[in-house]
């Protein structure tokens, strides 16, 4: 008998199919009805808080996470319960892309020029004027997995490179000649531009707000392909509203799917869906990794890319 398993409600229709191939699913919001699941599938946007994990059945004894980001489920809580979570921390490289795309697209003004020339105005798309990357500094907060291929990217078009995070990284200062940040200030006062890549926690949460902002270099840029949350939005629209920042590049939102107005009308902000992971082959890559974590626990008990 196929062992039961309580799937996010946003997979759905064909997007289920590899998930039924490793036991009955069911929609997470039907999990009242279930006794005997015993994993449970989630995203990015199933938000597991400890009421939700709460009301799981006690037989649920993994959460199997769609991404590498687990900030939308309660550690503690599920810890608690004996839940395991796993993750599927495999999309550094698309992320990264997107983050270098965002950076590229920031400092050219390409959104900017787009727009005029989209209203037949070649005058003023022309007269755009942007950036040069090339022997800019960048500032990366967190260089894990997406962090450090940023810094890869980065090196490769010039740019001078930073850090910042809980431990210092001695191969990666070898392998891409980039410097240690102790403190977030320093890296904020030097840097030309800013990469967010770290996880967000009570910690880091709103760790870019009006002080750390202010900061940061007068005309300096901000990319943000972590999670929303990690900057507080009206914060930053002030900051550049007010020209302290003279651009933004973000994929992700404070209160997505929500963004702010003023973002949406800042031609100096360049905006993507939460798109850091949506290429055909890092999808499917996911979802192969989350059932594979799921069905190694099933057969085995083993626990691939254990979270806690």
């Amino acid at each position: 008998m196929k062992p039961t398993i309580l799937v996010s409600d946003i997979i759905q229709g064909h997007m289920l199919a590899p998930f039924e191939q490793l036991g009955q699913c069911v929609p997470i919001a039907d999990s009242n009805d279930v006794a005997d699941a015993s994993v449970v599938i989630s995203t990015a946007f199933d938000n597991l808080d400890a009421d939700a994990i709460a009301r799981l059945p006690v037989s649920v004894r993994l959460i199997s996470n769609l991404g590498a980001g687990v900030d939308k489920i309660d550690l503690e809580a599920a810890k608690r319960k004996g839940i395991a979570v796993t993750n599927t921390p495999i999309v550094a490289d698309d992320t990264a892309d997107l983050a270098f795309a965002l950076l590229l697209a920031t400092m050219r003004k390409t959104s900017y020029s787009e727009y005029f020339l989209r209203q037949n105005d070649w005058a003023t798309a022309a007269s755009i004027m942007g950036v040069t990357p090339r022997g800019k500094t960048l500032g990366i907060i967190g260089a894990g997995a997406i962090g450090s291929a940023m810094a890869r990217r980065a090196q490769a078009f010039g740019l001078k490179l930073c850090y910042h995070g809980p431990n210092q990284k001695p191969g990666l200062e070898q392998e891409l000649d980039i410097q240690f940040e102790p403190t977030l200030e320093g890296l904020l006062a030097k840097s030309d531009v800013i990469s967010l890549h770290c996880p967000l926690t009570e910690d880091t949460q709103h760790c870019i707000n009006a002080v750390t902002l202010a900061a940061m270099k007068p005309g300096a840029f901000i990319i943000n392909t972590g999670r929303g949350p990690l900057i507080n939005e009206q914060d930053l629209v002030d900051a550049l509203n007010s020209g302290h920042l003279a651009g933004a590049g973000l994929d992700v939102f404070e209160y997505e799917p929500q963004v702010h107005p003023e973002l949406l009308n800042n031609p100096h902000v360049t905006l993507t869906a939460h798109i850091g992971g949506a290429t055909p082959e890092c999808r499917t890559a996911i979802v192969k990794q989350a059932i594979d974590n799921a069905a190694q626990y099933l057969t085995t008990g083993a626990l691939n890319n254990r979270v806690i």
